[in-house]
């Protein structure tokens, strides 16, 4: 039996008041966006959404993202009440420490929650990602996968430019299984949108190739029908505009500013609530009737579950199965590895062409892995051949991501959250500054999300300090839970590369050189200690002195060692230290050994020297890089740096007499 208006009426008056309350209890947290929200999200959940919230990772379900994510009691809220593993004492612990109820959705850790989203705009393209990923699983299996990817977005939203990005790629593309529903309210922490938004929403999102519909938030019917109407337009992505009132339902704060971000005060919640019909001297009331609604919502959609249960197992079997469990499982890290290109020893290879031979072992070998690039696929060497494209309506496993590096970060985020897929991004390191919001965001989320940034130092050469990065090491090492690689050889590319792939608990970073290195030759070690982040790539039988140092920086560390020995007698070490994450998590034994034990320490790297003093300390020496880069080529801004043989030597040989 379909849900009534009244009773979409009653269930949004119980979000409204859950919400009140959970962030009264809480002392702190929005509640304007929640109760101007209520309805839309009555409609969503009771009458729209196809779900199982007992079966939370069910592929064909649809997704809700809450871009305006500090809106997060009406997510839990709504959550609570259609059914989700969260309990009313999880309500009452809102914003707490450990609490299922987080300040800001986290994905991962709430039932029922799609994405991470906090920062305005993240969760819209995060949607974006997210409606690619169905499109590209649908052409892959037919229509056992058809659903939608919902997002409610505010007036913040609209305004970063990320969401603009973003929205110009989903209409370029045209996806149709897109919905964003778009509270506009008019309201902003400092007052009326009036004082710094003026723009047309409609005519803007028209121009990008959206259907654009207008509709009273608040009204059941309007929300319904614009919504079947965006599920209509199967060529284009479909923005609602829902005009709204903050704080809705409010006794004495609806439109206000103030209700944005701070509770209503126990007063205002008492007279709201008696405003609304209900008893305001009782808190965290669910009426009875609610969850009887919910039960019979939840018999419906677990019949449409039930059914399409069915049909999976009558498609998805034989070859097919074999297929999707290649979508699913993890890949065959010995088996990629047999495959991957080998490179003679003393050979010259960037780094960055060595990862492109692998990347196209990748993409035939595992057909659930895609990529693309900002715009910088050929610099990137991450176009492969005979692999499809995704463009203009249609969907291949190569993304042209345009000159939207924000975006980029941010979709590729989405297309990690929906699963299924092993995805990567590329452009160059330098434009990391661009990305690293959805960085940030993908570590904080444990994502499987590849970043390819080439073009890793100074040595991008005569484009000069705009595009050379000497600070980015440092800022990306600087993230919690993101493996940063810097590979010094072509053999450790292709460690680099599965290091990424087996890692299902947070993104990988592959910084890559645009410039040629040599294969270097190893004695005592191989490529796949690269796997423990450090490793003594040359050495004598004792050391004087330990270097550290990663990338393109590694084989003149080397040749410097071999020539103070020829000349002085003194004996050096070279420690190959591609990842300082994966490096802090081997044992402290390891550790030591590899870094010496009172040796004199030298870091040989072209970047800023931070993040190296700890295991280099403040005695050691540092042959880095604390300035801005030059333009001119690559031989004389070694030179110029200090990134030589003879100044290593030179540098080293003093640092031994003091």
């Amino acid at each position: 039996m379909p849900v009534t208006s009244d009773e979409l009426n009653l269930i949004a008056r119980t979000v409204r008041t859950l919400s009140m309350d959970i962030v009264q209890k809480a002392n702190s947290g929005h509640p304007g966006i929640a109760l101007g929200c209520a309805d839309i999200a009555a409609v969503l959940w009771a009458k729209i959404m196809n779900y199982n919230c007992e079966d939370t990772a069910w592929i064909n379900r649809d997704r809700f993202i809450l871009s305006s994510g500090h809106g997060s009691a009406l997510l839990y809220s709504i959550l609570h009440l259609s059914g989700y593993s969260i309990p009313m004492d999880e309500l009452k612990r809102f914003r707490q420490l450990g609490s299922l109820t987080p300040g800001h959705p986290e994905f991962k850790h709430t039932p029922g929650v799609e994405t991470t989203t906090g920062p305005l705009g993240q969760g819209f393209a995060n949607a974006v990602g997210m409606a690619l990923a169905e499109k590209l699983l649908a052409d892959e299996f037919g229509d056992i996968i058809d659903h939608c990817i919902y997002s409610l977005a505010g007036d913040g939203c609209m305004m970063e430019g990320l969401a603009s990005e973003a929205a110009s790629l989903a209409g370029h593309l045209g996806l149709g299984n897109l919905i964003c529903i778009y509270d506009s309210n008019r309201i902003t922490i400092e007052g009326s949108t009036d004082l710094a938004f003026s723009e047309n929403v409609k005519m803007r999102f028209e121009s990008y190739n959206w259907h654009v519909q207008e509709i009273d938030g608040h009204n059941y019917a309007e929300i319904e029908n614009a919504i079947l109407e965006a599920q209509r337009k199967k060529d284009r992505p479909s923005l609602i505009i829902a005009h709204t009132v903050i704080a809705k339902g409010s006794a004495n704060m609806e439109g206000n500013e103030e209700s944005h971000g701070a509770p209503l005060g126990e007063s205002e919640v008492k007279a709201s609530k008696e405003k609304l019909g209900c008893n305001g001297d009782v808190s965290f009331d669910v009426p009875k009737e609610v969850y009887e609604i919910f039960n019979r919502v939840r018999s419906e959609k677990k019949s449409i579950y039930d059914s399409w249960k069915e049909r999976y197992n009558s498609i998805i079997q034989g070859s097919v199965k074999d297929r999707w469990n290649k979508y699913f499982n993890k890949p065959d890290i010995e088996g990629l590895r047999a495959m991957f290109p080998k490179f003679d020893k003393g050979s010259k290879t960037a780094t960055r062409a060595a990862s492109g031979k692998v990347i196209e072992v990748l993409y035939n070998e595992l057909p659930n892995f895609i990529g693309g690039s900002a715009d910088l696929a050929p610099s990137n060497k991450t176009m492969v051949k005979n692999i499809s494209e995704s463009g203009k309506g249609k969907w291949g496993r190569i993304i042209h991501y345009g000159v939207r590096e924000n975006a980029m970060g941010s979709i590729q985020n989405g297309i990690a959250y929906y699963g299924g897929f092993i995805n990567f991004s590329a452009t160059f390191f330098v434009f990391m500054d661009y990305m690293r919001p959805a960085v940030r965001i993908a570590a904080l989320s444990k994502l499987q999300s590849i970043y390819v940034f080439t073009h890793d130092s100074i040595f991008v050469g005569e484009d000069g300090p705009t595009h050379q990065p000497v600070e980015h090491l440092a800022v990306s090492r600087a993230i919690p839970n993101l493996h940063v690689i810097r590979p010094c050889d072509a053999e450790e590319t292709c460690e680099a590369w599965l290091s990424a792939l087996s890692r299902d608990d947070g993104p990988t970073l592959l910084a890559l050189s645009r410039q040629n290195l040599p294969v270097i030759e190893r004695n005592n070690c191989s490529a796949k200690d690269l796997h423990k982040g450090g490793y003594i790539i040359h050495d004598y039988d004792t050391c004087d002195f330990v270097i550290l140092s990663s990338g393109s920086e590694v084989h003149i560390s080397i040749e410097a060692v071999k020539r103070i020995f020829n000349e002085t007698g003194i004996k050096g070490r070279v420690v190959s230290f591609p990842c300082l994450e994966l490096f802090d998590k081997q044992n402290e034994s390891y550790k030591k050994d590899v870094l010496g034990i009172d040796k004199k320490t030298v870091v040989v790297e072209a970047g800023i020297k931070m993040g190296w003093e700890k295991y280099a300390g403040i005695d050691g020496l540092y042959i880095t890089i604390e300035e801005f880069g030059s333009s001119g080529n690559e031989s004389d801004l070694a030179k110029f740096f200090g990134f030589t043989v003879d100044n290593i030597f030179k540098k080293i040989s003093e640092y031994m007499k003091a």
